[in-house]
């Protein structure tokens, strides 16, 4: 094992016992989000993530209609299965009468062959597992999510989760959770259910701490994983510059101040920004693993690099007395995994 920190470095999500390590893989890039992604630009992505010590990736049916899964389990079928971990989710299941000659309209460069269809019914969920395991062409999937289930919230918690419960007791999966981009819902499951881990995109971040006032607390305190997403806000954190995206929209000018002024701070000590957005959530005990999404064996070599770099005390504690860039919220907890 890697020393704490590093990219390599594993930890268990609650008490499930399923691994992960400190840095994991985002396969959305592979469903072609935004721009097309070739086969073998995609397998070499993975194979640079392997490469770099990741042994935990997550894909879902959304990315792409099915196209990540599938480039994932490309990717990972000469391994062997016990070496690495794989999540995805359900919610959204895929239904083969999209429009004709048409493009998907949510942001991923594919044809439309499919609709997605919301359904966290039971069978919707049991279905949504058997057709992801069809797609990945692998014996078995660790880790299942509810995927945004924000507008779904009572079917999600009457029929969704107890599926996924049934599922976990048969053997089937591993682990569960929930996977969103807000932390009030995702509280919530980690109060009152018993899910192994949540998946919180886009808060627990430099400049967006929401999910450190109650989400992190309560997972610390039930014995609950965090996965944390998103740490770029959708790439203001990595490249702070008139016209950069937060949370998938053009930043607001106070938002992009915040983010050059954090910048600032981290140069100052010989830190790029994007490595200081990728330890942060490390200072709270709850987080397991950051999830970063990639598109190139580049782009994994740099979040690697990055995630590798080691930042002083003193570079944290100018951000958290910084009011403009409010990281003061963070706290630093005991048994968190090497931020410092």
């Amino acid at each position: 094992m890697s020393a704490p920190g590093e990219v390599a470095d594993v930890t268990t999500l609650g008490r499930s016992g399923v691994p992960v390590t400190a840095l994991s893989f985002g396969a959305a890039a592979l469903g072609n989000l935004f721009a097309p992604v070739t086969d073998e630009a995609a397998a070499e992505t993975v194979d640079a993530a392997w490469d770099a010590g990741i042994r935990y990736f997550d894909t879902a049916p959304h990315y792409g209609l099915g196209l990540s899964e599938r480039r994932l389990g490309d990717a990972l079928r000469g391994r062997a299965r016990d070496t690495y971990t794989l999540s995805t989710k359900v919610g959204r299941l895929l239904v083969a009468d999209g429009p004709a000659g048409g493009m998907d309209g949510e942001g991923f460069a594919v044809p439309a062959t499919h609709r997605r269809v919301w359904d966290f019914s039971g069978d919707g969920v049991r279905r949504s597992v058997e057709d992801s395991l069809q797609r990945l062409g692998l014996d078995r999937i660790d880790v299942v999510y509810l995927h945004d289930p924000d507008d779904h919230a009572e079917q999600a918690f009457r029929e969704g989760y107890p599926a996924l419960e049934r599922l976990r007791a048969e053997g089937t999966v591993r682990a569960i959770g929930a996977g969103m981009n807000q932390a009030a819902m995702l509280t919530r499951f980690v109060r009152d259910t018993d899910v192994d881990a949540v998946l919180c995109a886009g808060r627990y971040t430099l400049l967006d701490q929401r999910a450190g006032d109650e989400l992190l607390p309560e997972a610390t305190a039930r014995g609950k994983s965090v996965v944390v997403g998103g740490v770029f806000n959708s790439g203001l954190l990595a490249d702070p510059r008139p016209g950069a995206t937060y949370d998938y929209a053009p930043a607001s000018m106070d938002l992009l101040d915040r983010a050059l002024r954090a910048k600032a701070v981290t140069e100052r000590h010989g830190v790029p920004l994007r490595a200081a957005a990728l330890r942060f959530p490390f200072g709270r005990a709850a987080v397991a693993s950051v999830l970063v999404g990639a598109r190139s064996a580049a782009e994994v070599a740099d979040a690697a690099a990055m995630f590798a770099t080691r930042a002083p005390a003193r570079m944290w504690e100018e951000l958290r007395g910084d009011t403009r860039v409010r990281a003061d919220r963070a706290v630093w907890e005991p048994g968190s995994r090497g931020a410092l």
